[in-house]
């Protein structure tokens, strides 16, 4: 079985390789960090003995995906994880390069990968497609505007695919993790760590490798089964707008 990884650089993209390759999944992880990539390869294949590919390019670049994914006419499992916030803030103050840049990577790049790996599928009569959500798919909180529209996109987008690919025996799940402790606060506060921290400031919240696992587990079940959606927080957090903090 060979699974392909966006985002495979870090937080849960990583988690699911490290899951994956325990399972004995052969690899092929996108990231447009080369450098982490090719070291992530290397300890993968000394870990665990599994064939490891690598692509460094931009999801939300069309041209490159393209380029990079046409080629893959065997993957059995996509992981749809690249994804980010970009500022936060009252919509009426939102920087204009950093919607372009969520709906581009969140929703366009999710679109361009799984056109093409989705009808190689299609072509075999089998696969299954996983994408990462979040909370913010199911509820919008203040100053969270567009990131929740691209996941509430995502969300659709999950729900049609399940439809459409329904006769081909393709698999979709959408997992919709809440507050996972990864770079994603960094990206969203553009490497202002003390308002990252403050995001998770007295609470346990989830790691990628939790998310990790339910995948693992999800990707397990035998082939008349699919779990269709998922939504997973932290004990800590009910949803994206409550969140229990420690005293």
């Amino acid at each position: 079985m060979k699974a392909l990884i966006t985002g495979a650089t870090s937080g849960i993209g990583l988690a699911c390789a490290e899951t994956l390759a325990q399972l004995g999944y052969s690899l092929v992880l996108t990231g447009r960090r080369a450098e982490r990539l090719a070291k992530i390869k290397l300890e993968l294949i000394q870990k665990y003995g599994v064939e490891v590919a690598t692509l460094s390019f931009d999801i939300s670049n069309k041209n490159e995906v393209q380029q990079y994914i046409s080629p893959l006419i065997d993957i059995d499992v996509l992981i749809n994880n690249a994804g980010l916030a970009a500022g936060f803030g009252e919509l009426v103050n939102g920087d204009i390069e950093d919607w372009e840049r969520m709906i581009d990577t969140n929703i366009k790049g999710v679109l361009y990968v799984t056109k093409i790996i989705a009808n190689t599928m299609k072509q075999r009569g089998s696969g299954h497609i996983v994408n990462i959500g979040s909370t913010a798919a199911k509820d919008v909180y203040p100053n969270g505007n567009v990131y929740c529209a691209t996941k509430h996109a995502l969300d659709a987008i999950s729900k049609a695919l399940r439809i459409e690919l329904l006769p081909y025996h393709i698999k979709v799940t959408a997992v919709h993790p809440g507050m996972v402790h990864t770079e994603f606060s960094q990206v969203r506060y553009k490497g202002d760590n003390e308002l990252a921290d403050k995001v998770y400031d007295n609470i346990d919240p989830l790691q990628a490798k939790d998310v990790a696992e339910v995948i693992g587990f999800v990707l397990q079940r035998p082939s008349y089964v699919n779990l269709n959606d998922i939504v997973m927080t932290c004990t800590a957090q009910a949803n994206s707008m409550y969140v229990h903090r420690k005293q």
